[in-house]
């Protein structure tokens, strides 16, 4: 993908990303409805539903040939990341928009041949657009965000945990997340993975630790991330693999390998 395309494709999908907000923020003005998927925890509303359709008839528009997969089911099974392929959350933090109707983004990956090349991820309520074009940077609203601090120590690092990895679980072992909880600085947790790997490529957390995220959660935000000296891979130190669920560990590059060494599945 050269420049050209990609500065293109850029500009047309941060339009359509904006667009996108100011219709979730329209819907939200009226009743919409509330549907479970998994669990009483895992929501979907109308709103994520008409915003996924929204993105993947933008993007069949302009790019008929391209892939598109998404949360929702809206768009293709997709099986291989073999040329352009979106990676799209129309609304990731589904739960903070139905309680808080606030912390919650749109984030959208485009990847070509496999290579994440262009991630952005929109706090809807916040109006903030990050951005990060691959070996080009990664942007908050326009303003370049800094090279991450390769200084950092987990002493002086806050960490992005839910609380259910530091309670008995089937997935971790507790006791070493304890640990990790005395030896960090502290711990955060924003209900939102886009936002958690826009906050790490801000520098104003330094690491988000997860045991399942799906490709949607995280194509956007590994591009982000990587632009600022940071890194994603799952909880054994491999690579993520955008067409299934993984393990997530993505952190400022300092601390990144110390982290691994906490985080022990059972």
């Amino acid at each position: 993908m050269d420049n050209r395309s990609k500065q293109s494709m850029l500009d047309q999908a941060k339009q359509w990303v904006y667009d996108a907000g100011q219709l979730i923020r329209d819907m939200m003005e009226s009743p919409y409805q509330i549907n479970t998927k998994k669990d009483h925890k895992d929501l979907v509303t109308e709103v994520d539903e008409a915003t996924e359709q929204f993105l993947l008839n933008k993007i069949k528009s302009i790019y008929p040939d391209h892939q598109v997969m998404g949360e929702e089911g809206v768009g293709e099974d997709v099986k291989s990341l073999e040329g352009t392929v979106w990676i799209i959350d129309p609304i990731d933090g589904t739960m903070n928009f139905v309680h808080q109707k606030r912390f919650f983004a749109i984030s959208v990956g485009i990847y070509h041949e496999g290579i994440g090349e262009i991630g952005l991820i929109y706090d809807v309520m916040g109006d903030v657009m990050y951005e990060a074009t691959r070996d080009q940077g990664a942007y908050k609203n326009g303003r370049r965000l800094q090279p991450l601090d390769q200084t950092k120590t987990l002493e002086d690092a806050l960490i992005g945990l839910n609380n259910v990895w530091a309670m008995p679980n089937w997935r971790l072992k507790e006791t070493t997340i304890h640990q990790l909880i005395a030896k960090a600085k502290g711990t955060r947790s924003y209900g939102s993975a886009a936002l958690e790997f826009a906050f790490i490529a801000e520098g104003i957390i330094d690491a988000y630790v997860t045991m399942r995220l799906a490709p949607w959660d995280v194509a956007a935000g590994m591009i982000l991330v990587n632009e600022v000296g940071g890194m994603t891979t799952q909880i054994d130190g491999s690579p993520l693999d955008l067409l299934q669920k993984n393990t997530v560990i993505c952190a400022n590059q300092a601390i990144h390998s110390e982290l691994l060494t906490y985080i022990e599945p059972k």
